[in-house]
């Protein structure tokens, strides 16, 4: 099958023929006929599989031109880089259409994304909470929105965007038609499909927590953080192999950790991206990467949910994360638009369990393999890694009281107490005040 077999309107083969995009992947094609057919849509498919255009082609074929200012389609992404990224995807497909496209995110000026709204727009991608600000502001009516879709919905969730998301449905038109494309399935985002789909049509090209075939993985037992690092350097070195690297780790702090220490051997191959970056430099390093100017990011879970940055070689796990749904996110930057890619997966002994959940999502092995004799074995520990120390001889100290008020003795000249008016009184006759006001004889009087 072909873009051709899809029912597409001139512009839109025009584009697609521009990007040079000649067959549909199976998402785009299930998604295509539902999406149509004005029903509610929830699509399961694994990152990489190109669900932007499986749910924008169909968007873009029923719409028409209007003048008004209200936008009509709504597109909710997790992060700013998706925001950006979705945008500029619908600017693809639309070149020779005439279509307004804004994107709305946080870490920048909110008075420009404000007056670009009240220009008038047709299609907004926007993140929830700065989405939810605007309208606060009065910058966006949601009240014609013919068209909502929540893309990587499960991303949302977990990043605390509950609150607004319900926020915003409630100001939605009942009768939109709502489309929602995750790559894993959830508790919560059944609940949030039972509250606000009506009879959803459900799509799925493979089951929630399904790898890409085409990626291969690989699983290394690494004791600590250290090792790890040489472990990195020694495949970092191999340049021709590893030409296009996206390092993971879990948290901003290791993720600092990680650059500083490959910073002193790739610096000028190197970039970092986390949330406590500015925007512009968050931007210009997936930018960087993206162009092959730095052949090496290190990010966190955050920063890189459904970025679609081409022909990544490999992606290295450095921590094994937390929540299995994380590393099915990892994974899918590589091996993208049907090409092969590779996968590392580090484990420390303390996240044996979390390599379990993966397997048992995946419902299968990461094959394992031995470190290779080039690595050396560190024994140096991080602040993280080391063994917390008790008091075991102290029968006076409990660790798990909790710690009591503090208490010291008051100091001689801080125990006055309220005297009262026979203070007064006193003080009156040590300093001879006159008795009444005004009486300027009352104490000659008292000396005769």
């Amino acid at each position: 099958m072909t873009f051709q077999d899809l029912n597409l309107n001139t512009p839109l083969y025009n584009a697609l023929e521009d990007l040079k995009f000649h067959t549909p992947t199976p998402i785009q094609e299930k998604a295509f006929s539902s999406i149509m057919s004005g029903k509610d849509v929830v699509g399961i498919a694994q990152t990489g599989t190109g669900k932007t255009f499986a749910y924008m082609l169909p968007i873009l074929r029923m719409h028409k031109y209007s003048e008004q200012k209200n936008p009509r389609v709504l597109v909710l992404v997790p992060t700013r880089e998706l925001a950006v990224q979705v945008a500029e995807e619908i600017e693809k497909l639309t070149a020779y259409m005439n279509v307004r496209i804004a994107a709305v995110y946080g870490g920048v000026n909110i008075n420009i994304q404000h007056q670009d709204l009240l220009q008038g727009q047709d299609i907004v991608v926007a993140t929830p909470g700065r989405l939810y600000d605007l309208v606060l502001r009065r910058a966006i009516q949601l009240k014609s929105i013919q068209k909502l879709v929540i893309d990587e919905v499960d991303v949302m969730l977990d990043l605390g965007f509950r609150f607004q998301i319900n926020n915003i449905l409630e100001l939605l038109p009942d009768n939109r038609q709502s489309i929602m494309f995750s790559a894993t399935m959830t508790e919560a985002v059944e609940e949030l499909i039972d509250a606000n789909f009506k009879a959803p049509e459900k799509i799925s090209v493979a089951m929630s927590g399904t790898p890409l075939e085409n990626i291969e993985q690989k699983g290394y037992k690494i004791p600590n953080f250290h090792t790890k690092v040489n472990f990195l350097k020694h495949l970092l070195e191999d340049k021709e192999t590893y030409s296009k690297v996206l390092i993971f780790v879990g948290y901003k702090r290791m993720a600092d950790r990680l650059f500083e220490m490959l910073n002193e051997k790739f610096a000028e191959e190197l970039t970092v991206i986390h949330s406590n970056k500015t925007q512009n430099y968050r931007l210009r390093s997936v930018r960087q990467f993206g162009d092959g100017f730095c052949r090496i990011l290190v990010a966190t879970d955050v920063m890189a949910r459904g970025l679609d940055i081409e022909n990544v070689s490999h992606v290295i796990n450095f921590d094994t994360p937390e929540y299995p749904e994380n590393y099915m996110h990892r994974i899918g930057r590589t091996g993208r638009a049907e090409k092969q890619g590779v996968s590392f997966l580090l484990t420390t002994e303390k996240e044996e369990e979390n390599l379990e959940r993966i397997e048992g999502l995946m419902n299968m092995k990461v094959p394992q393999y031995e470190l290779p004799e080039e690595v050396a074995i560190s024994t140096e520990l991080i602040p993280e890694e080391q063994p917390k120390i008790f008091e075991i001889n102290n029968p006076n100290k409990n660790a798990e009281d909790a710690p009591g008020p503090a208490f010291h003795e008051k100091s001689e000249k801080n125990k006055k107490v309220n005297l009262g008016g026979s203070y007064r009184r006193e003080i009156a006759k040590k300093y001879k005040k006159p008795k009444t006001r005004g009486d300027k004889n009352a104490n000659r009087r008292r000396k005769k």
